[in-house]
């Protein structure tokens, strides 16, 4: 897309304009995410998951529509700024299980993320510049040959509008009552004793209750090791697609987007049966802690569990907003670096230390190792609830 911008004068440097646009979603959702926290605070799950979605609508399909680098910019920084979805899901997720249960439930947010692994980048592999794929289907004079973006980007949207009217099913976990005896419950307060459970809510709040988010270290450590995380899937996504595309004189594969988009669904296919059958059984197995030194990949649903152990409903969602705001922070970063890094990586080719990409990926190790290193003590500090469970 950088590319047919025309923005980047060389090819060496379109690496360092991508980087750019993939920052933006991050820096519009770390603007607002804590906003949006608190307001699910306030007025329930449902309506920003509602609001949060109808953005994403339509400012996904004007992404598709854009012509010029600074549309294609500020339509994704918009996408961002208005979507409060991230924290407020992993509130919800929370609400609906019993703790017993948080492991499998928040991994699933995760293995929707691995579903999104395999949906996204095969929509936009097999249908982005429609008019030289498939050009018995589309014409170039057709709305799909002026905007080559527009067809994948129109799929998603169409996939945001499934989504938002199965909103009307979705119950409300966010009550401000108290629950009594279960014989009085109706079947539809389940979800009600579910959320306000009394033994999880006041274990929870116990150690929190008097104390500000920001200077809860059992919540600012989880937040800081799912940031660290963040930053290298963010780094690592971004450098892939530019390095597996690049041509193989500057030290890349060569592939087409549709190769790209096939070894991304296998990653994700891999994600999804990890994260649903394995997954669970190993946290049973080596605890939170162990399985995510183990395994990076389960360092994201480790710090949900951490983060929403460490709060109490009421502040949930806003917990969760700040640990997005940072997250985001560190995404926005973390593409426009590695665009930065990468552009340089491609013209030092033949450095005596870590020629070319090999110092892109040598770089992406060392924040592993750091993020392997934060899951000890003094660093990460667990709630007692979770150690104990």
């Amino acid at each position: 897309m950088i590319r047919d911008l025309g923005i980047a004068k060389k090819v060496e440097d379109i690496g360092f304009y991508a980087g750019f646009v993939g920052a933006s979603y991050m820096l519009g959702r770390a603007l607002t995410s804590i906003f949006w926290g608190i307001l699910a605070d306030r007025i329930g799950r449902k309506p920003i998951i509602v609001i949060t979605t109808l953005s994403s609508l339509v400012f996904n399909t004007l992404f598709g529509l854009s012509v010029h680098y600074w549309m294609a910019i500020s339509t994704r920084f918009l996408l961002g700024f208005l979507n409060g979805s991230l924290g407020t899901i992993r509130a919800y997720a929370v609400e609906v299980c019993r703790p017993e249960h948080h492991a499998i439930g928040l991994s699933l947010v995760n293995t929707s993320w691995a579903i999104a692994l395999i949906i996204g980048p095969a929509i936009g592999g097999y249908f982005a510049q429609p008019t030289e794929k498939f050009p018995n289907l589309f014409s170039t004079d057709s709305l799909f040959g002026r905007f080559p973006y527009f067809l994948p980007c129109l799929f998603i949207s169409i996939i945001c509008f499934v989504v938002l009217i199965s909103c009307i099913w979705l119950p409300e976990t966010l009550h401000t009552h108290k629950v009594h005896n279960k014989e009085d419950q109706h079947p539809e307060s389940l979800i009600t004793y579910l959320s306000d459970s009394k033994e999880f809510d006041k274990q929870c709040s116990t150690s929190t209750k008097n104390k500000g988010l920001l200077t809860n270290w059992p919540l600012m450590s989880s937040i800081i090791l799912f940031c660290i995380t963040c930053f290298d899937d963010m780094a690592y996504s971004e450098i892939f697609s530019l390095w597996a595309e690049s041509d193989k004189k500057y030290g890349g594969l060569s592939f087409s987007s549709e190769d790209v988009g096939n070894v991304l669904v296998v990653t994700g296919a891999s994600i999804l049966l990890y994260q649903t059958f394995i997954y669970p059984h190993i946290a049973q197995v080596l605890g939170l802690i162990n399985s995510s030194r183990v395994a990076t990949a389960t360092v994201v649903t480790c710090s949900f569990i951490l983060q929403n152990n460490s709060v109490p409903q009421d502040q949930r969602a806003t917990a969760n907003g700040i640990a997005t705001t940072l997250m985001s922070l560190f995404k926005a970063f973390a593409p426009a670096g590695a665009g930065i890094v990468f552009s340089w990586a491609q013209k030092h080719q033949h450095a005596s230390i870590f020629p070319g990409d090999q110092m892109v990926f040598f770089l992406l190790d060392v924040v592993v190792l750091f993020e392997l290193i934060w899951t000890f003590k003094p660093f990460l500090d667990i709630p007692k609830q979770t150690s104990s469970s």
